[in-house]
């Protein structure tokens, strides 16, 4: 069957589900069996959905899944409801995502009501990922990760909430909310620096904290680099802490664009001082 074909049989199966959801309303219908009819067009709208996403009609399918998710909440099925509305903004992400983003938040409003916080961080982190990437708005991907940091810390899952931190520090530096940025770094390096498995990449949150101070102040930032070296050793051997000390910036190999940007505004900084940078 064609793209076309699976679309007609999708349309078919929403308006057989539309005339079950409206017979069971009628107080025939309610007498006779209401719950059952509900039921199967919750079956059929999902049923649709597929059909949609086979034919590629994002929209159509997310609408099938919404239809399905707000019977199975009339029925009390908070459970399918969610998995529905999940579903649903999976599809919209791909034609609309505002509305994957308002069908993601109904799904995440049903999980923290029955207490799974971990999937319902899960799902901040895709609505972070859609305003990061789709809709370019970087302050509310911030809201969003550090929501999900937030449940996954609750929930012990301390990997997974420092890599939403992680997210929130890159993106405050960037914002220039370095006192925020710092505070982020300085959590997650301190967080990683007893983990066997984990601690050497304490050095790189450590260094990304020091140029944010640097950036903010050059006093505070060679305070802030001695409490480092105390706190963890292992900073003080490392290339970067060594450069960074004799602010031989350009020497730092191996960066990102993250890095290049707070190193050109660390330059910045301190010419705009009057400072050398050698």
């Amino acid at each position: 069957m064609d793209n076309s074909g699976k679309e007609k049989e999708a349309m078919q199966l929403m308006a057989e589900a539309d005339k079950k959801v409206k017979s069971s309303g009628s107080f025939l219908g309610g007498m006779f069996g209401g719950n059952h009819k509900v039921e199967d067009a919750c079956e059929m709208y999902a049923r649709a959905a597929n059909m949609f996403k086979m034919a590629k009609n994002w929209s159509a399918a997310g609408n099938a899944f919404c239809q399905a998710a707000r019977l199975h909440m009339q029925m009390q099925n908070k459970l399918d409801a969610a998995t529905s509305f999940v579903d649903a903004g999976n599809a919209y992400k791909k034609a609309d995502p505002q509305e994957a983003i308002n069908c993601l938040n109904a799904a995440i409003d049903i999980y923290t009501d029955m207490g799974r916080f971990t999937i319902a961080a899960k799902h901040h982190m895709t609505i972070a990922e859609v305003y990061e990437s789709e809709l370019v708005d970087i302050e509310k991907a911030i809201a969003h990760y550090e929501q999900a940091a937030d449940y996954y810390k609750g929930e012990e899952s301390n990997s997974s909430a420092n890599k939403c931190l992680l997210k929130v520090g890159f993106y405050c530096a960037q914002l220039e909310q370095y006192p925020k940025a710092i505070e982020i770094f300085e959590q997650v390096a301190t967080s990683t620096m007893d983990n066997p498995l984990l601690k050497y990449n304490a050095k790189e949150y450590f260094w990304k904290a020091s140029l944010c101070h640097f950036i903010v102040d050059e006093l505070n930032a060679k305070l802030a680099i001695e409490k480092y070296e105390s706190m963890f050793p292992a900073f003080s051997d490392s290339r970067e802490c060594k450069l960074l000390k004799v602010k031989e910036f350009d020497s730092i190999s191996r960066l990102d664009q993250w890095q290049t940007t707070m190193l050109l505004r660390i330059k910045k900084t301190i010419q705009g001082d009057g400072g050398d940078l050698k």
